[in-house]
Order: C-alpha cells, then sequence, then structure tokens
C-alpha cells in the first residue's frame, strides 16, 4: 500500500514540475494536485488528514480540508503577512523607505564597493533576529521593508537581497521556536538546554559557512545573468521626508524585540505579535502624516494603499501559500512521508548511517511540502525510538535532522517565506529558490561532515 502510494506521489511531483516548468499557474496547479491526491487517497483507503469538524462524507472533507487551510492561514499568518505587505507599500507611499535608504547610504558607504560583503554580514545579524521573532515568514517580511532596500541601493540585485534574507531564517532555532519544542520535548531536555548545548555550537560554524559561500554564489550570478547596479551618487541623494521617517520601517522590528520575551524591561510581561505591531507602526506613520501635512483628509485618504496592498499580497501571496498546503496534505494523505520513513528503516545502517539518510530525507521532503515543521514533526517521533536500539545519544541524530528542516524550507518556491519575500520585492519565488539551491546544500553537507564525520 505504501509503495503505490509512494509511486503515485513521485507521479504528482512530477507532473507539477513540468506544470510549473512550462508556466501554469501555480496555485491553480497545487490546489487541483492536492486535491486529486487526497481522492486518490481516500478511494485507496489511505484516509484524509484529520479535520477539526468532519463533515460526515468523506467527498466533502477533501472540500472541508481547503476551508480550513484557508482559516488558519488566513486569519492567522495570512493576516500577518496581508498587514506587513501593507505597511510595505505604506512605506513606499509617505516616503519613508526613501528615507532610511537616504540614512543609511552614508554610514554604508563604505561598502559600496562590497556590497556583496555587506548582504552575507546581513545573515548573522538576521538570524539572531530570528532567535527573538521566531516567524520565517515575519522576518522575512520585516527585513524587506528595513534592509531589502538599502542592499539594493548599495548595488545587488533584488534576488542576491531576497536570497540572504530568506537565508537568516534557515537556522530554525532558540526557546521559541516550536520545531525547537519538539525536539527538546523529544530529547528530553529544555529549550534553553537544547539551544545552549545542541543548536549554538553546530549553527556558529555552519552560519559562517553559509555566509561565505552566499557572497561568492550571489556575486558570480548577478555577474552571470548580467545584472547591472544602477549607479546612485551618495552627494545626491535627498531624503524624500523629515529624517525621523527613517524609523517608521524598522520600527515593527524594535517592538518585536524589545517586547520579546528575551528582555524583561517591564515588570509585566508584555507580549506583542508582529501583526499588532504592524499596525501599532502604522498608527505612528498616520500621525508623523497628520503632523507632516496638516491636512486629515489627504491622510486618511493616502491609507487606501495600505488596504490594497493587502488585497494585493491575498491575491498573490496567501492564495499561493494556502495552494502550497493544500498539496503538502496530498502527499501526507497518500503516505508519502510514512513512505520515506519505512525506507530509512530499512537501509540496516548503523546510527551515523541512518542520521545521515534521515536528514536528506527530511530536508527533500522539506523542499517538496515548502514546510519545515510538517517535515520535522512527521520524522522526529522516529529518532527517540532509533536511538535507544543503536545506543547512541538522541540528541546527535535529532538536531541536524532538526536543522535540515527549515534549510529545505528555504530552497522550496511553495515556502510561505519564499513566496511571500519574493512576491513584494517583486521577483518570482523560483528565483529565489534557484539561487538558494547550491549555498544551502553546501551548507547541508557541511552540517553532515561537521557533525557526522569529523
Amino acid at each position: 500500500m505504501l509503495l503505490a502510494g509512494t509511486i503515485i506521489s513521485v507521479l504528482f511531483i512530477a507532473i507539477v514540475a513540468y506544470l510549473f516548468y512550462n508556466k501554469y499557474n501555480p496555485q491553480a496547479v497545487l490546489l487541483f494536485s492536492g486535491l486529486l491526491m487526497m481522492a486518490f487517497a481516500e478511494l485507496a483507503g489511505f484516509g484524509l488528514p484529520d479535520l477539526k469538524e468532519p463533515t460526515g462524507l468523506k467527498f466533502f472533507d477533501v472540500f472541508e480540508i481547503i476551508k480550513e487551510a484557508l482559516s488558519n492561514k488566513g486569519a492567522d499568518v495570512g493576516l500577518m503577512i496581508m498587514t506587513i505587505g501593507g505597511y510595505v507599500a505604506y512605506m513606499k507611499k509617505i516616503g519613508a523607505s526613501e528615507t532610511l535608504v537616504y540614512i543609511s547610504m552614508k554610514p554604508l558607504s563604505v561598502f559600496k564597493k562590497y556590497p556583496y560583503l555587506l548582504a552575507s554580514l546581513v545573515i548573522p545579524i538576521g538570524q539572531l533576529l530570528f532567535i527573538t521573532t521566531p516567524s520565517a515568514t515575519g522576518l522575512g517580511l520585516l527585513l524587506i521593508a528595513s534592509i531589502f532596500p538599502v542592499l539594493v541601493s548599495l548595488g545587488v540585485s533584488k534576488t542576491s537581497a531576497v536570497s540572504v534574507i530568506t537565508a537568516c531564517t534557515v537556522f530554525d532555532m532558540g526557546p521559541s521556536s516550536a520545531n525547537t519544542a519538539r525536539a527538546s520535548e523529544l530529547i528530553g531536555k529544555s529549550n534553553i538546554q537544547y539551544f545552549i548545548e545542541n543548536q549554538l555550537p553546530l549553527a556558529i560554524p555552519l552560519t559562517i559557512i553559509m555566509a561565505t559561500v552566499y557572497f561568492f554564489v550571489n556575486r558570480y550570478y548577478d555577474k552571470k545573468e548580467g545584472y547591472v547596479p544602477e549607479k546612485i551618487d551618495i552627494t545626491t541623494l535627498k531624503q524624500s521626508a523629515p529624517l525621523i521617517y527613517g524609523i517608521l520601517p524598522i520600527l515593527p522590528l524594535i517592538l518585536l524585540i524589545v517586547f520579546s520575551k528575551f528582555f524583561t524591561f517591564f515588570n509585566t510581561p508584555i507580549n506583542l505579535d508582529t501583526t499588532t505591531a504592524m499596525i501599532f507602526s502604522l498608527f505612528v506613520a498616520l500621525v508623523f502624516e497628520m503632523i507632516r501635512k496638516r491636512n486629515v483628509k489627504e491622510v486618511f485618504a493616502s491609507l487606501k494603499v495600505f488596504w490594497e496592498a493587502m488585497g494585493k499580497v491575498f491575491a498573490s501571496v496567501i492564495t499561493l501559500i494556502i495552494s502550497a498546503e493544500v498539496f503538502s496534505y496530498g502527499l501526507i494523505s497518500l503516505g508519502f512521508i510514512n513512505s520515506l520513513v519505512s525506507i530509512s528503516q530499512d537501509f540496516g545502517f548503523g546510527a551515523v548511517g541512518i542520521g545521515i539518510v534521515m536528514t536528506l530525507m527530511i530536508f527533500g521532503a522539506s523542499m517538496l511540502m515548502g514546510s519545515g515543521n510538517a517535515s520535522f514533526f512527521s520524522f522526529g517521533p522516529l529518532v527517540p525510538g532509533i536511538a535507544l536500539k543503536m545506543g547512541v545519544d538522541s540528541a546527535g541524530i535529532i538536531l541536524p535532522m532538526q536543522l535540515a528542516s527549515s534549510l529545505g524550507r528555504a530552497t522550496s518556491p511553495i515556502a510561505g517565506v519564499v513566496i511571500a519575500t519574493a512576491e513584494i520585492a517583486g521577483i518570482t519565488p523560483y528565483q529565489v529558490a534557484k539561487r538558494n539551491l547550491i549555498p544551502l546544500t553546501t551548507v547541508l553537507i557541511a552540517m553532515l561532515i561537521y557533525h557526522f564525520i569529523l
């Protein structure tokens, strides 16, 4: 039964790849592929993913899954992405983005001759931010609003800028990470203990390797693709708005860091999520505009840009994320993940061999499903039993698997962070995934060698 499900899954993956290559609408391709796979799964007796409220008829349950995906993504992650997209558009409207570039260009002008060095330096800084803001899509979009225009102005292409921004989210670690919580639970450690003793010692050298590889890969491909940066004379730059506006694009990021659980500036804990931070920052921007223009009617009218951008993000980004989730449900329904697990157990390797095989499989599963959580939550629970049989420390197997799940996510053109950042930057998710493939595959190989062999 699992073999049949695997064969059907592989066929659907091949068909989807072919249709993507021929530029079919990605939302439609993913949505219909997911629906057909779930229909095959139901007919073959595999069953469907668990629903919160089953309809009572399996035929309708297939469509109920789409409704739940719309409800979950639209109300939570979707709202966050739309709000950030609207905020980015409003920052451009009022000139705050250009002002941030104006302010940043002078101190960063030393990197004008070395823009790819600055782009690579964004990776370790962004990875630190990811620990305090454990949402790949959320952090990616916040960096699109803040650092992206600066990088492009200094001379790197949009693809290079987005690639290093998505690279900031490839090590899903830190006490607030869902994957960290699950991994630490499986191996019997606290989040903090797992983070300090296991994640950091491996992630630090890998981050250095990753930043180095991105430097050469981005510089090479920009040159190969004929990218010619716009020559900007710093002395002729003019601010588009008052200097104080330069803080607006980075205000949400500042708020999320200040009010995160890692800092105790206040006696009473304050929980601030990304969407609330964006809405508050938008209100601050409106107040700035009222003071600047002294025309309430005009300022209120400008808010239309925010709402329209939210709608555009829903049409282009959220629908694609939802369709990708339905596609991943289809793969899960056909037993694709269970099949990979069975294959990994049947190899007959030792602890190192099993660890390497399962790390590679989880990397590939994340690429196919566009989700690090889905792949890790499927494979992770197997580790304690395998480690017990092999007589090895379960942390040694689960750590590279957990990091590989987020590495694979950033190489997937259907991952939420890739879709959202690419669309708002004005490029395709496939350009970003393609640019990420070599650096992140290199990091994966380096991780396997460093962790299992050296």
